[in-house]
């Protein structure tokens, strides 16, 4: 054998050897990342959502008459008073109207006053026509009495039953009278009524020619100008609204939640509100209100939505109605809870062939696979129970947990 072969086969045994040792000596199994299941102070489940600024009290404000504005005494954005005058709507017609129900209202007031006035005449004269009637009467009685005895003419009897017939047709015409007055003082005290509901109905009509605040608050949105014509809202259309005042002291938060979501939200839960004209400031809400059915979808794909409400519990003077933002709702809240990343909790086939929930715990180069139950989510943690804190969870990569199974030989991934 020359040298160099010699050098050669000596290098190759080397290389063969060091080889050897390089692979008995690599550790074997899955290569994984590890995490201690901690401690966490607080855990908090949070559901998003957006919306917008609206006030806890509004009104629409819209014309109950129609014509023409003459006068619009407010601008957008002016606070106004309970009362205030607003706006007026042209007057002259329901001037006109009002007058006319005015004069008509007199006109029967006076008719249906002089039937009370002759009602009262015709009763008297029913009174005395009835004592009228009850002498002729007794006369007439006395008469047919002197009569058995002889002692008056026949023609004195005739003329005293004569006078008591002459009564009693008197009395007879006089109570006559009497309902025809009473039947003419219904109807007139009838029409009378109704000139008064139309006088009362023309008077509101002019009141309405003015529109006046019906709290205290801000115009928020002025939708017509003086001159403008306004009408009113008749069946399915509606009228004009001329402005809008809300009450910005207290403002609320409408937004809409997922579906998904919706379940875990109930009333007085806590909130962090921003908006988006306001960046760097975080405002306290709670949820006051939640929608008992879905939102109407956009679209055939569109994902259902509800509405829920939250009262603002800190506003800022400078907020206002339409401004948009986004919602944190605490839906849930743990402290001192053992909590482990989400992506160490796996779902696996148990002895009974029913699916459970764990995590694989890091035994020496073992994977063990541990049942846990578990609670809220909140953020990138989840609440378990069945571990123990500092107990090593196998967390990562994604694929590698997916696929593990229980007794696998893994080794810890070095940080790089």
């Amino acid at each position: 054998m020359s040298r160099t072969r010699a050098i050669w086969l000596i290098l190759a045994v080397v290389l063969a050897v060091l080889a050897v040792a390089w692979v008995t000596r690599r550790p074997s199994g899955l290569e994984v990342d590890v995490a201690e299941a901690g401690v966490a102070a607080e855990l908090r489940a949070i559901a998003t959502a957006s919306g917008e600024i609206v006030a806890t009290r509004y009104a629409d404000l819209g014309s109950s008459v129609m014509g023409k504005v003459v006068a619009l005494p407010v601008a957008e954005g002016d606070r106004v008073r309970a009362g205030q005058l607003l706006a007026r709507i042209d007057p002259v017609q329901a001037e006109a109207q009002a007058a006319a129900a005015r004069a008509q209202a007199a006109a029967l007031e006076a008719e249906a006053r002089a039937t009370t006035e002759q009602l009262a005449s015709g009763r008297a004269s029913v009174t005395a026509a009835e004592a009228r009637a009850r002498e002729a009467t007794l006369a007439a009685d006395r008469a047919h009495e002197l009569k058995r005895l002889d002692l008056l003419p026949q023609s004195e009897i005739d003329a005293r039953v004569a006078a008591a017939d002459a009564a009693a047709a008197e009395l007879r015409a006089a109570q006559a009278d009497v309902v025809r007055l009473e039947q003419a003082g219904t109807a007139a005290g009838q029409r009378a009524a109704q000139a008064r509901a139309q006088l009362t109905g023309a008077r509101d009509s002019l009141a309405k020619t003015e529109v006046v605040s019906p709290m205290d608050g801000t115009v928020t949105r002025l939708n017509v100008r003086e001159g403008e014509m306004v009408v009113v809202g008749i069946q399915n259309q509606p009228g004009t609204t001329l402005m809008t005042v809300s009450d910005l002291a207290s403002l609320n938060v409408e937004v809409r939640v997922a579906e998904a979501d919706v379940l875990r939200v109930a009333g007085d839960q806590p909130a962090r509100l921003t908006l988006e004209a306001v960046p760097n400031r975080v405002f306290d809400a709670r949820v006051t209100e939640v929608g008992a059915s879905a939102l109407p979808q956009t679209g055939a794909a569109a994902a259902r939505e509800f509405r829920v409400v939250l009262r603002v519990l800190d506003p800022d003077p400078g907020l206002r109605p339409g401004l948009t933002g986004d919602v944190e709702i605490v839906t849930a809240e743990r402290r001192n809870v053992v909590a482990v990343p989400l992506q160490a909790v796996v779902v696996r086939d148990g002895a009974d062939g029913v699916e459970q929930r764990g995590v694989f715990v890091l035994e020496g180069d073992v994977a063990r696979f541990t049942p846990v139950t578990t609670g809220i989510i909140g953020g990138l943690d989840i609440e378990v129970n069945g571990i123990e804190a500092g107990t090593p969870v196998i967390i990562g990569p994604f694929q590698a947990v997916r696929e593990l199974q229980d007794g696998a030989r893994v080794r810890r991934r070095e940080a790089r």
